[in-house]
């Protein structure tokens, strides 16, 4: 993606005027970037007011800490990180329980048909997503969404790499588990 350019200023122009306070250049700021960043928000919550506080407190940790932006990397990935940091630690917050028993969902090891994933929305998949419980949750959108290896997740989420592996199966498995349940919905 190229840099940002609003109103013939550029993305460096907009943070150099941030961090000196401009609130017409926070808002244009926050307006570009408002939409990806509100869906990164709303694959950590478990609903929508739950993904607002994060998107809210998210950007007031961006402008609060513009500063340290240091244009080694992308500005809208600097901006991603700072969602997913207060993502984790809105979660971290709520006492997130990593061992869940699962015994009560059977042999889950069948695929799910290709054409039930293909006709769900972004909306749809998401919701699924949003269903899984806090911890697997967290795993499998640091894992599978945002590209994390399991020794970063663990040092994120302070658990042991190999919790962010069993985490991300069981999260697979309950959601082909959700997913079945709908293709036999619609047979």
């Amino acid at each position: 993606m190229s840099p940002l350019l609003i109103n013939s200023q550029t993305e460096k122009e907009l943070i150099q005027a941030c961090i000196k306070g401009d609130r017409n250049c926070q808002k244009q700021i926050y307006e570009y970037y408002a939409p990806k960043m509100m869906a990164v928000c709303q694959r950590y919550a478990k609903n929508k007011a739950e993904a607002e506080d994060i998107f809210q407190e998210g950007f007031i940790r961006v402008f609060r800490h513009i500063q340290n932006f240091t244009s080694e990397g992308s500005f809208e990935g600097w901006i991603r990180r700072i969602m997913i940091n207060t993502a984790l630690k809105y979660n971290a917050k709520k006492s997130v329980a990593w061992n869940l028993d699962f015994s009560e969902i059977a042999d889950m090891h069948e695929k799910v048909e290709p054409s039930v994933i293909s006709s769900l929305s972004e909306e749809e998949l998401i919701h699924y997503i949003s269903e899984l419980p806090e911890g697997y949750r967290m795993v499998f959108n640091l894992f599978v969404v945002e590209g994390y290896s399991h020794k970063e997740i663990g040092d994120l989420l302070s658990i042991e790499e190999s919790t962010s592996r069993s985490q991300l199966v069981k999260a697979r498995k309950m959601l082909q588990f959700k997913l079945r349940n709908i293709l036999k919905m619609v047979i």
